[in-house]
């Protein structure tokens, strides 16, 4: 079964609180509301991580898909903060860094993530103002 979508996906840990507070931000620069969210928890999530070939067992990827495909870690972050055009664009300056030195510092981070800042025991709950962007 293929999930459909007409805006982008951001797969995200549900249970992270670093991941939430990504997810917040990215709510709160997305001013054009192109974005959606699915926790990898999610039945949602976990297909879509499957259909990428990661593992949704192994919460330590950001998984993007747009019109393009899927992207994951750094190369996903990256495309998010160029959705937000103007200064955010500037971002496009750390494809110069090369992924597996970009993605090393990524691995490094989401290994230490709950220990340095938290996780909860189940996933956050959008407001009201945000629930229509999230997908189960």
């Amino acid at each position: 079964m293929s999930v459909e979508h007409s805006n982008t996906i951001i797969v995200f840990d549900g249970v992270c609180l670093l991941c939430n507070r990504w997810v917040q931000f990215i709510l709160l620069h997305d001013n054009r509301a192109q974005f959606m969210f699915t926790a990898m928890q999610s039945p949602t999530g976990k297909q879509l991580l499957m259909q990428h070939g990661l593992n949704p067992d192994d919460p330590f990827s950001l998984l993007l898909v747009d019109e393009s495909g899927g992207h994951v870690n750094t190369d996903a972050i990256i495309r998010i903060l160029m959705q937000f055009g103007g200064a955010w664009r500037l971002m496009a300056a750390f494809h110069v860094v090369p992924r597996f030195v970009r993605d090393a510092i990524y691995r490094y981070v989401a290994r230490h993530r709950y220990r340095w800042f938290g996780r909860r025991d189940s996933c956050m709950v959008p407001n009201a103002d945000t629930a229509n962007r999230f997908i189960q």
